[in-house]
């Protein structure tokens, strides 16, 4: 027996978690339960993050664990506890098959048949936001080689034990060319291993369009936190419903399974909730925890259900489905065809013993780091960007004062008057003889600004590393 972590969550998730349990035990799962309380009665019980210390004590004692959606309330300051628990144990990969069950439910798109592989950790989900001035507020997007690798090697390994062909990534290097850059970078470098897979890049606008217009031209993508956010819903979605889909967050020792939509407030006790994408997470669990036998008895016995038009009203059609039904009666359905297997839904064999082979990370040999300059953003609510470089030229030494931009754009020297600009100004220091700048050239300059009154709210150092610029031209520039 496995015993394993529980949530009911909040809204529609108790009765979709009640159902998942019922089918869980009539297929005999090898499985005990321990449940813990997270989400909104945690959050309105006065803790800003929605899960106690006895929640996380078992969570990471059993390693696994089952969550039902939960509602993070309006406002207050509450942080999203699907982030904070993703990003506490490590759970870096999301793993969100979607495929369409045609004809039994709508959709555009028969035989499409794709997995979102997110990446989990970092990007703009760190949550690090600053307002610095009136009229601008900051999110700062963090990509790092640990987590493109761990992501991409996580997707290729996925490929290739699932016996899938191609791996896809999707970014936004054209214009982010250091972030975004770094995780199109690493994917070309991993791709290299996999001679025996196809790979190829997409920028996400135009690659987001074909997945949604064409799914059946992709097999697994792999893409950054807040694109794989978007884009996995919208798979999901064209497959046929938000609501059939499950996901797995895996990390290095813990794992969490769950449905991928929300908690469903307007519909929550009514018996109408479709519990299939919490089972189907359930589903991803138990062949996690190596009960593939089990996994493969619930997953048929629910694609017979849907086979046979037994249907929730999220994915009741007329003419299509034979049968509304609710939670409840759903369950049962399933319930009674265990052991049973689909005659056109692909009916599901799941190898026993499986593993991914994902190596540990290996830090790769320290850069030659050289300091050239630095950015100096400023609160300053004039007009003629002149007068601001006149001023800022009092903190020049060895690193003189080169351009000033606006929300990115170049406006000193020779900027366009029709350029819109705001209280926040990126004014950039750097040398001009191509030797390293001077250490203390930064400190002396931030005290020079205070003495004269210039309202400087941070800085950013400007580096190369072996040689490469480590930082982006103004637009403009």
């Amino acid at each position: 027996m496995k015993k394993i972590t529980i949530a009911k969550g909040d809204g529609i998730g108790p009765e979709i978690m009640d159902a998942t349990i019922k089918i869980l035990e009539a297929a005999k799962a090898r499985i005990e339960w321990e449940e813990i309380q997270v989400g909104e009665r945690v959050y309105l019980s006065g803790n800003s993050s929605g899960i106690d210390k006895n929640a996380w004590e078992s969570i990471r004692r059993n390693k696994v664990f089952l969550k039902a959606p939960i509602t993070t309330p309006q406002g207050g300051g509450y942080k999203s506890l699907n982030v904070t628990m993703r990003k506490s144990l490590g759970l870096y990969a999301n793993v969100r098959p979607c495929n369409s069950f045609h004809p039994f439910v709508k959709t555009k798109h028969p035989h499409m048949d794709v997995v979102i592989i997110r990446e989990n950790e970092e990007d703009l989900y760190a949550g690090i936001e600053h307002q610095q001035t009136d009229e601008v507020v900051q999110c700062l997007k963090l990509i790092t080689r640990p987590g493109c690798e761990k992501i991409v090697r996580y997707a290729f390994e996925y490929a290739k034990l699932y016996g899938r062909k191609r791996v896809s990534c999707f970014v936004k290097d054209n214009i982010m060319k250091h972030t975004d850059g770094l995780f199109h970078q690493v994917f070309k470098e991993i791709a290299q291993e996999y001679p025996e897979l196809e790979s190829d890049a997409w920028i996400i606008d135009i690659g987001a369009a074909r997945l949604a217009d064409t799914p059946e031209m992709f097999d697994v993508v792999v893409l950054p936190n807040l694109y794989g956010d978007v884009v996995s819903d919208i798979t999901a979605q064209i497959s046929g419903s938000v609501g059939l889909a499950g996901s797995s967050n895996i990390g290095e020792s813990c794992a969490m399974f769950e449905a991928i939509h929300g908690s469903a407030p307007d519909i929550a006790g009514q018996n109408v909730a479709n519990p299939s994408g919490l089972l189907r997470g359930a589903v991803m669990m138990l062949n996690h925890i190596g009960q593939q036998d089990i996994a493969e008895k619930i997953i048929n016995a629910w694609a017979c259900t849907i086979e046979d038009g037994i249907h929730t009203a999220d994915i009741y059609k007329e003419g299509i489905s034979k049968q509304k039904v609710g939670t409840d009666a759903f369950a049962d359905a399933v319930i009674e065809r265990l052991g049973k297997r689909p005659h056109h839904i692909k009916s599901e064999t799941f190898s026993k013993d499986v593993k991914l082979n994902l190596p540990a990370y290996k830090r790769k040999p320290k850069s030659v780091k050289v300091l050239k300059g630095v950015d100096v953003f400023v609160d300053w609510d004039g007009t003629k960007v002149d007068e601001l470089a006149n001023q800022l030229k009092n903190l020049e030494s060895d690193i003189k004062l080169s351009m000033i931009t606006n929300r990115g754009v170049k406006v000193w020297p020779e900027g366009f008057e029709e350029t819109f600009c705001t209280d926040h100004w990126r004014c950039r220091f750097e040398v001009e003889n191509g030797h390293p700048a001077k250490k203390e050239s930064i400190p002396q300059a931030l005290s020079k600004a205070l003495e004269i009154g210039i309202d400087v709210i941070k800085t950013e150092n400007l580096y190369e590393f072996d040689g490469v610029r480590g930082y982006s031209l103004g637009q403009g520039q």
